[in-house]
């Protein structure tokens, strides 16, 4: 009798968890589904970026962009032109990547701390502009009186509508996710990682790899951007900032950098002590940066390696 194989004996564990999720609304109460939506949007944007960072190699300080490009092409669009979301959601997605093509282009010209700074100093141009483009922007005030879309007649502005509505998108994200870090594409982007040269001297073009990596994160980040608005309802400035961009990196390397679960684990962290930490705590960002210095000391490579290592050594230990 052959025995089940390691893909078949992780399907009935994450069904449990699918179904887990997708009965929250009824576990718990409004708040907390709330905070559930957000933690799923937030796991969708730094999965986004764990594709640069953790398996691309590629550290960036502007990802947040994306996010903010994305939310206010689609609030523009909806106020002030008077489209439904049905043309303004592919629109934002499709003008964010664009962005993200001609912004990789210019980041992947230079490498290690040079992408780093250029991917800050693009993100801040753009942040600035967020402000003093009042006439598109509404400046410092924001736009708001944004709506929900509304999928085959099901009313999205109800919390746990909204939360199954994201919990969808954010499950077929994360399958995308999984097939693109597994594909032969996922395995050429690791060595690009690990071993530009010689993947360079065997004929791959590393910065084609690179540089689609990067067009595919900024999408995805656009994903997470268009959730955002429709969660809040509103859109600001600072969704661009570098505290986001740098809240978003945390996540990443506070659960673990290249790993499938680690941004998830990093987001909900990250989320939680922001949410309800702070709610107890005035200055809550202390003790993120408290928590962030403990994860560093003592698991390195983050929270989801670090428990898998342990794990494998309890395992070693037992007779």
């Amino acid at each position: 009798m052959k025995r089940a194989g390691p893909a078949f004996s992780l399907l009935i564990p994450l069904l449990l968890l699918v179904l887990v999720l997708a009965a929250i609304p009824w576990l718990i109460g409004e708040y907390y589904v709330n905070l559930a939506s957000q933690i799923l949007i937030a796991a969708i944007f730094a999965s986004s970026l764990n594709l640069l960072v953790g398996y691309g190699g590629l550290t960036s300080l502007g990802h947040a962009v994306y996010l903010g490009m994305s939310a206010y092409i689609s609030a523009w669009l909806s106020l002030r032109m008077g489209l439904g979301h049905a043309v303004t959601a592919p629109a934002a997605l499709i003008l964010t990547t664009l962005m993200g093509c001609f912004f990789g282009w210019i980041s992947l010209r230079a490498s290690g701390l040079g992408f780093m700074m250029l991917t800050l100093a693009l993100s801040q141009v753009v942040w600035g502009l967020g402000y003093r483009w009042v006439a598109v922007t509404n400046g410092d005030n924001g736009l708001s009186g944004l709506t929900r879309p509304a999928l085959f007649g099901l009313n999205l502005d109800g919390s746990s509508a909204f939360y199954w509505f994201v919990l969808v998108v954010t499950l077929v994200v994360l399958y995308a996710v999984y097939r693109f870090i597994h594909s032969p594409f996922g395995a050429s982007l690791r060595g690009t990682r690990d071993q530009p040269r010689r993947m360079s001297a065997l004929g791959f073009d590393v910065w084609a790899i690179r540089w689609f990596t990067f067009v595919a994160s900024s999408f995805l980040g656009a994903v997470a951007g268009l959730l955002y608005v429709y969660f809040h309802k509103f859109i600001h400035p600072s969704l661009m900032s570098i505290t986001v961009s740098a809240e978003a990196l945390l996540s990443v390397l506070a659960g673990g950098a290249g790993t499938f679960a680690g941004p998830l684990v990093g987001a909900a962290l990250v989320l939680i002590l922001k949410n309800v930490a702070s709610a107890y705590i005035e200055r809550w960002n202390m003790l993120l940066g408290i928590v962030f210095v403990l994860i560093v000391t003592f698991v390195p490579a983050g929270l989801v390696p670090g428990v898998a290592s342990l794990v494998k050594k309890l395992r070693r230990s037992k007779p």
